[in-house]
C-alpha cells in the first residue's frame, strides 16, 4: 500500500492556483526536459485561457519521496462555487493561498468555510511576498481570524504557515528568507495533512466529477471511501434518491502525472476513473454488489440567478450556427445537466423556451460561451434574481461586495453602490488603495461593474460572493438611458450613422447587416428611438462648396457577452450565434412593441 496524499487547492481569483500546480508539476520532474509545457498547464480550454480564469476543477498527481500526492486545482470565482463543494469530498486536506497584498477575499471566506465544515486540515500559503506594499504577517494575521469567526477547530486553527511566491517558483516558512524550490512546501503537505482515512467494510466510492471520453462514453471519477475496487468487478450503483442499478466495472485508471495509467486493482484513498458504469450522476456512490451502502449525499448550495433560453427567431436564423431548433438546444442543456451541479433548467409553458438556473453572471455566461463555439445558435433573457417568500414575506438574495479602489474615487464607487441599495459596512486603506465592503443586493451588482470601472477609469478591483437572503430592499434604477432601434432591415451606411450621431452613442459599424427591431446604440435621453441607418447619400450631379466633407464617426462600442448581459432589459434579447452577438428587441416592429409595452412595466 502506498502512502497516499490528497490535497485541494483552493484561493480567491487570481491568487496563484494554477501558477502553483504549474511550479509543483516542474519541480517534481513531470516533464521531459525537451518537452515545452507553456504555462497554466491544467487550463487547458480555451475560455480558460482567454479570461485566464479556472473554470473546471482538474485532478493530477506528483511523486515526491516515495508519496503520491493527488492534487485537485480549483476554480477561484464564487459562481463556480458548485465546482468547489463537490471537489472538497476528495481531499483529506487543503492548501489555502492568500494574496500577500490582497489578503482574504470574499471568495477566499466562501471555500475556507466550506472546508472547514467538512473538517478537512488546511495549510496556509501567503503566495506573490515578491510583490510591492506586501504586508505577509497583517495577512497571517487576518488568516487566523478569519478561520476563527468561521469556527474552525483548534487543531485547524494550529495551521502551518507558509511564504512565497508560485512565479518565482519558491516556498519558505520565513518570508524574509526565500529558497529555491518547493522543498518546505511538499515537506508540509506529508507531514501535516493526513493520509486518507480507511474504514474496514465493503467498497463505497462517490462519484465527485466525469469525464467523457469519444470510445468508452461516460467516466465516473471519484475517491474510493473505503474497500477495494477491481477491473470486471460487479458492481451497485446507488442512484441519490437511494435508487440501485446493477453494474459492471469494464476498465480502472489512476491519475499519474498530467495523465491516468490502466491499472487492474484501486484501494481505499485512490482518486480513481471507472469506465462502463452506465447511467450515473455526480454524487451517485458506487457500492458492493450485493449489500450496498450509501454515502451521504452531496449538497450544493441554492442557484441565485435565472435566465431565460430561447431559440434564435430573429429575421438572420440559421445563417451561421450549425445547431438551430429547440431539440438541440433542449439537448445540450440537459447534457451540460450531468456535470455542472449548480445548474437547473426548467421547462416553460413554450416548448421552445427553457428558465436556467445558475449561480451568477459569470456561471451562465460560460455555459452560453460555450453553446456557441459548439455552433449553437439561442437568443437568452434579462437575468433575474429568485426571490424567496419567508414567512410571508418577500425575501432577495443579498451579496457580500469588496471594492479595492484609488482613494481618490472612492467616493464616486459609494454613489454607486449606495444608489442600488448597498450599504457601506467597511472603509479602510491599504497602501495607496482604499478597501471598501458593502453588503446589496443580487440584483445591484448586475450592470454595475460597468459603471464602477467608467467612474474609475478601470482602476477598481471588485469581487462579490452570496451571504444569504434578506426581505426585498425595495426597486433599483436599471439602466437610465433608452436605445436606438433600427426601423429597417438592411446594411448600415456611414452617411446615415454620421447624420444620427448627435443623437446617440452607436453599437455597429458602418457596413453591417441589420434587422428591423436590432438595438442599434444608446440614446442620450431616457426614451427608445427608432432610426433608419440603412439610407445611403442622394447621388445626384448636385454639389455644394464645405458640405461634402468626408463623414467622421466615432468608434462603435463593443460589448462582451457579460456587459451585454448586465445592459439588457425585460424587454430585450441577446442574440448569441457563433459569430456574433447582437441586441435586439423581443417584439421586432413598433406597432408590436406598442401593443405588448404593458408587460414589461
Amino acid at each position: 500500500m502506498q502512502n497516499i496524499r490528497n490535497i485541494a487547492i483552493i484561493a480567491h481569483v487570481d491568487h496563484g492556483k494554477t501558477t502553483l500546480v504549474d511550479k509543483i508539476l516542474h519541480f517534481t520532474n513531470q516533464f521531459r526536459d525537451n518537452e515545452n509545457s507553456g504555462e497554466l498547464i491544467l487550463d487547458n480550454n480555451d475560455l480558460e485561457r482567454e479570461r485566464g480564469i479556472t473554470i473546471v476543477s482538474k485532478n493530477v498527481s506528483v511523486k515526491y519521496k516515495d508519496t503520491k500526492i493527488n492534487i485537485i486545482d480549483t476554480p477561484g470565482h464564487a459562481d463556480f462555487g458548485g465546482e468547489v463543494e463537490r471537489v472538497l469530498k476528495m481531499a483529506d486536506g487543503v492548501v489555502l493561498l492568500v494574496d500577500a497584498f490582497e489578503g482574504p477575499m470574499p471568495q477566499t471566506r466562501f471555500v475556507t468555510g466550506k472546508a472547514l465544515a467538512l473538517g478537512i486540515k488546511p495549510i496556509v500559503v501567503v503566495n506573490k511576498v515578491d510583490k510591492e506594499n506586501c504586508r505577509p504577517e497583517e495577512v497571517y494575521e487576518n488568516v487566523f481570524d478569519l478561520f476563527f469567526s468561521l469556527g474552525a477547530t483548534e487543531d485547524q486553527l494550529d495551521f502551518p504557515v507558509l511564504y512565497g511566491s508560485s512565479k518565482q517558483g519558491w516556498m519558505s516558512k520565513d518570508w524574509t528568507k526565500p529558497t529555491t524550490d518547493f522543498t518546505e512546501l511538499l515537506d508540509a503537505i506529508i507531514e501535516h495533512i493526513p493520509g486518507p482515512q480507511i474504514s474496514e467494510g465493503t467498497l463505497q466510492m462517490q462519484v465527485t466529477s466525469l469525464d467523457y471520453s469519444t470510445f468508452v462514453g461516460r467516466i465516473a471519477i471519484g475517491r474510493i471511501a473505503r474497500g477495494t475496487i477491481k477491473e470486471n468487478q460487479p458492481v451497485s450503483l446507488v442512484k441519490r434518491d437511494g435508487k440501485i442499478v446493477k453494474s459492471r466495472v469494464k476498465e480502472l485508471q489512476l491519475f499519474e502525472g498530467l495523465g491516468r495509467v490502466k491499472v487492474t486493482e484501486c484501494h481505499a484513498g485512490d482518486i480513481v476513473a471507472v469506465v462502463g458504469i452506465e447511467g450515473f450522476e455526480i454524487g451517485d456512490t458506487i457500492a458492493d454488489f450485493e449489500n450496498p451502502e450509501q454515502l451521504e449525499v452531496m449538497h450544493i448550495d441554492e442557484p441565485t440567478m435565472n435566465m431565460l433560453f430561447t431559440i434564435n427567431n430573429s429575421p438572420f436564423f440559421g445563417k451561421e450556427g450549425k445547431f438551430v431548433t429547440s431539440r438541440h438546444i433542449h439537448d445540450r442543456l440537459q447534457k451540460e445537466l450531468e456535470k455542472n451541479l449548480a445548474l437547473r433548467v426548467v421547462p416553460t409553458e413554450s416548448p421552445d423556451q427553457w428558465l436556467v438556473y445558475g449561480r451568477g453572471i459569470l456561471h451562465l455566461s460560460v455555459l452560453i460561451e460555450t453553446m456557441r463555439r459548439e455552433g449553437y445558435e439561442l437568443q437568452v433573457g434579462q437575468p433575474q434574481v429568485i426571490v424567496k417568500e419567508i414567512n410571508g414575506q418577500k425575501h432577495e438574495p443579498i451579496e457580500e461586495l469588496v471594492v479595492d479602489v484609488p482613494a481618490e474615487v472612492s467616493g464616486k464607487v459609494i454613489e454607486l453602490v449606495t444608489q442600488r441599495k448597498g450599504e457601506l459596512l467597511v472603509m479602510e486603506t491599504k497602501g495607496d488603495m482604499q478597501h471598501l465592503e458593502f453588503s446589496i443586493p443580487s440584483r445591484g451588482i448586475i450592470g454595475l461593474r460597468n459603471n464602477v470601472l467608467t467612474a474609475t477609469a478601470g482602476e477598481a478591483v471588485m469581487a462579490h460572493r452570496l451571504k444569504g437572503y434578506e426581505p426585498w430592499k425595495g426597486t433599483i434604477p436599471g439602466r437610465l438611458a433608452g436605445v436606438l432601434i433600427s426601423l429597417d432591415t438592411g446594411s448600415t451606411t456611414a452617411y446615415s450613422i454620421d447624420k444620427l450621431q448627435d443623437r446617440g452613442r452607436f453599437f455597429v459599424d458602418p457596413g453591417v447587416d441589420i434587422y428591423e427591431g436590432q438595438i442599434l446604440g444608446e440614446h442620450i435621453r431616457d426614451n427608445d428611438l427608432t432610426i433608419n441607418v440603412t439610407k445611403g447619400k442622394q447621388l445626384t450631379n448636385m454639389r455644394a462648396s464645405g458640405s461634402d466633407d468626408n463623414t467622421r464617426i466615432a468608434p462603435a462600442i463593443k460589448f462582451s457577452l457579460e456587459e451585454c448581459m448586465e445592459y439588457i432589459q425585460a424587454d430585450e434579447y441577446i442574440e448569441v450565434t457563433p459569430q456574433s452577438m447582437r441586441l435586439r428587441k423581443i417584439y421586432l416592429t413598433e406597432n408590436e412593441r406598442k401593443v405588448n409595452a404593458k408587460k414589461f412595466v
